[in-house]
Order: C-alpha cells, then sequence, then structure tokens
C-alpha cells in the first residue's frame, strides 16, 4: 500500500484539471484548514456520500502501565472521527473486493442522536 502525499495529491489534480499548481495548492490548503476550523469549533463536516467528519469527547479514564503496572490517570480528550460514506464504501469493494468494516465500532455511535448517546451512558453505569 503507497502513502501518498498532499504535495502529490496536489500535482495530480493540478495535471487533470490544467490548473497551475500554485493553484491547486491553495484550493486544497485552504478546504483542509476550512475542515480543521469547523471541526475545532466542534462542528460536524458531512461530504455527501464521502463521508463525516466529527469530533468526539472521550472521557477521562484509569489505565495501566504496561511495564511498570502503575495505574496512569488519562486525561479526557477529544478526538476526531470520519465515518465512510456509501459511495465512497462501494468504490473502495469495487476496486478491492473486500468490504470496508467500522473497525473502530464507532459508525452506529455516530449516527446516534445527542440524546440516543446520552441515555445510552447512563444505561451503562
Amino acid at each position: 500500500m503507497a502513502t501518498i502525499t498532499k504535495k502529490e495529491l496536489i500535482d495530480r489534480i493540478a495535471e487533470t484539471t490544467s490548473q497551475k499548481r500554485v493553484q491547486v495548492k491553495r484550493v486544497v490548503q485552504q478546504f483542509l484548514d476550512s475542515i480543521v476550523s469547523e471541526l475545532g469549533r466542534g462542528n460536524r463536516l458531512e461530504f455527501r456520500d464521502f463521508g463525516v467528519f466529527e469530533t468526539k469527547l472521550r472521557k477521562a479514564r484509569k489505565a495501566q502501565n504496561p511495564k511498570t503496572l502503575e495505574p496512569v490517570a488519562v486525561p479526557e480528550k477529544r478526538t476526531v472521527k470520519f465515518k465512510v460514506g456509501r459511495l465512497m464504501k462501494q468504490k473502495l469493494v469495487d476496486m478491492t473486493g473486500v468490504a470496508v468494516e467500522d473497525e473502530a465500532h464507532d459508525i452506529a455511535e455516530m449516527e446516534e442522536g445527542p440524546e440516543e448517546e446520552v441515555s445510552e451512558n447512563n444505561n451503562h453505569q
């Protein structure tokens, strides 16, 4: 599996669209900056058929250092979740012949509304 850098992606887009690389770079960077900015505000970004980006607050928890076995306090943190969209999922299946799974098991969680998530969390306590 290859890693494609932002530079390589910009070069490909510039070549296929016959646009100047500088212009493509500016647009791509503005797009990425906008995603970061919106996620930083706590907004959910939905790109129909591509996928959904959203932030999720992970609660503080207790963990254990595997070397020393000492308890460690892990503070709460905000993470970014991505849910693969229907069209992207299908294209990946068509290209690879392999189904796309939700390895993090957070797709169903992301589809729940805030009320459902709160009530679900209360049921686990």
